[in-house]
């Protein structure tokens, strides 16, 4: 299920790919398509599992929960105490035991209905990382000269707020640096 907002990135991608001729191991490229899939293989979980919570909280199984989780910690860095994967592995658990689950019917049935408001919190820091990492990564892709100090700034801003620390060598690294490299030819 592509979105805009997926096809963007692969647009960027494609860009900061070309830029660094082709894609290897540890390029930018590459960290910015390994993060993208990662992200995407969280939300299909996260819908899949989420539905059942929804819909059908009886049938979430320990293996749900465990690919939640797992899906979680490659995104996140690791679970985070109440998220969805939590809430999955405690049905589960009841599952298990045989015990009533109680689920609330007057939540809206969109995706994130049943996140708490971390949890919400966490994907919006996602999404305003991913929205950053596009704008930036079309400017490092398509006019290097035109990327500041302030681009490279608001990455690692975000993506320290979305994921606890920021990847050496990763996007706002190349951005901070590519600002350097700007203001220094400016001089």
């Amino acid at each position: 299920m592509a979105t805009n907002r997926t096809s963007d990135a692969g647009q960027v991608i494609s860009e900061v790919s070309q830029q660094e001729g082709g894609t290897y191991k540890g390029s930018t490229a590459a960290q910015m398509q390994s993060q993208t899939t990662k992200q995407r293989n969280l939300e299909d979980a996260a819908a899949k599992v989420g539905s059942k919570l929804d819909t059908a909280p009886e049938a979430v199984t320990s293996e749900d929960a465990s690919l939640l989780h797992s899906r979680e910690a490659r995104v996140m860095g690791g679970p985070t105490k109440g998220d969805l994967a939590s809430q999955a592995q405690s049905v589960a658990a009841a599952n298990e035991q045989g015990a009533t689950i109680q689920t609330n019917p007057t939540q809206s049935s969109g995706t994130n209905a049943n996140l708490e408001p971390a949890q919400q919190s966490q994907l919006d820091r996602e999404a305003n990382y991913g929205e950053a990492a596009d704008k930036v990564g079309t400017k490092l892709a398509t006019e290097p000269e035109t990327v500041t100090k302030e681009d490279g700034d608001l990455l690692h801003s975000r993506e320290t707020k979305a994921f606890g620390a920021t990847k050496k060598g990763g996007i706002a690294s190349q951005a901070q640096s590519q600002a350097a490299k700007n203001a220094g030819d400016k001089a």
